[in-house]
């Protein structure tokens, strides 16, 4: 069983900790347990269920009325939700609890289902990217077994890359774009949902992959002579320097356009930033770079 803080909680469902403790004093569905120093700690029934008030509680549901309401009750209810933003936060929900539950075969159907109905580009934008934006903070702080994001991240890893092999664009464009993680960097989904989107759209991809040192990638863009390097960096081990790895690119690659994208871009605060580099904060940055690219 995996034990969940109260910023857990708050981090999953949107529901603030302090409207979760009034709400633990309030009513009857959650009931924390404490550690021997009297932290409080909540388990993964409780987490699934508080994923599911949230929800309703977000769409018109009075949470005087959710508590009168059993667990079927709650579930049922989610699914009445018709509203297309609900539906989705919905759909991401149950990826939540199916990889809580570590229920794999649950989670791969949630997603299957999707992407029949609304393609590869959309689950990974409307469900996957959220999804993993919501779990990301248990990655970081060890609240979830390794093993459970090994065996989700797998899923999605492989959905991904029949996606990218079944794409066929009639159309190519001149750019040549390669794409890369750094050194120790292993978390590659980002990266791999670039890839797609850039091949959808025809332009032409060198796939390093994760992992990758500084000197192999300088070997390989001297060799390809790619018109961007781009590398998207979500999580990143502890010991990452990314003023370190952005001075080492410069002097290493002094010339080539540099594209950085995913959480490191959103955060970096520094104000002098090297001419040929571009930061892309956004999805819709994203987007807006990949439509202008010739």
């Amino acid at each position: 069983m995996n034990k969940f803080t109260i910023k857990d909680l708050e981090n999953l469902s949107g529901i603030k900790a302090h409207t979760i403790r009034i709400w633990e004093q309030r009513y009857s569905f959650l009931k924390p347990q404490r550690t021997a120093t009297n932290i409080r700690y909540y388990s993964n029934h409780e987490l699934k269920m508080l994923l599911n008030i949230s929800l309703l509680n977000k769409y018109g549901f009075k949470i005087s009325h959710i508590n009168r309401m059993s667990n079927d009750e709650l579930r049922e209810k989610t699914l009445t939700l018709t509203n297309a933003q609900a539906q989705q936060e919905r759909i991401v929900n149950e990826l939540i609890q199916h990889m809580i539950d570590v229920e794999l075969d649950g989670f791969e159907k949630v997603l299957d289902q999707y992407i029949q109905l609304r393609g590869v580009e959309k689950t990974i934008t409307y469900i996957i990217f959220p999804f993993l934006e919501r779990i990301g903070i248990l990655w970081l702080t060890d609240h979830i077994n390794p093993a459970q994001e090994h065996l989700i991240t797998n899923i999605i890893r492989q959905k991904l890359i029949v996606g990218i092999d079944n794409t066929v664009t009639p159309f190519s464009l001149k750019t040549k774009m390669l794409l890369f993680l750094p050194e120790n960097e292993h978390h590659e989904l980002g990266l791999l949902f670039l890839q797609y989107m850039l091949k959808s759209r025809g332009v032409k991809v060198i796939y390093l992959g994760a992992n990758v040192p500084l000197k192999d990638l300088e070997y390989v863009v001297e060799l390809k002579k790619p018109d961007y390097v781009y590398t998207h960096l979500t999580t990143v081990i502890k010991e990452f320097n990314f003023d370190k790895f952005i001075n080492n690119l410069k002097l290493r690659l002094p010339q080539q356009q540099i594209i950085i994208s995913g959480l490191m871009a959103q955060t970096y605060e520094k104000k002098s930033v090297p001419s040929n580099f571009r930061f892309l904060k956004t999805f819709s940055e994203v987007n807006e770079f990949l439509a202008g690219l010739p």
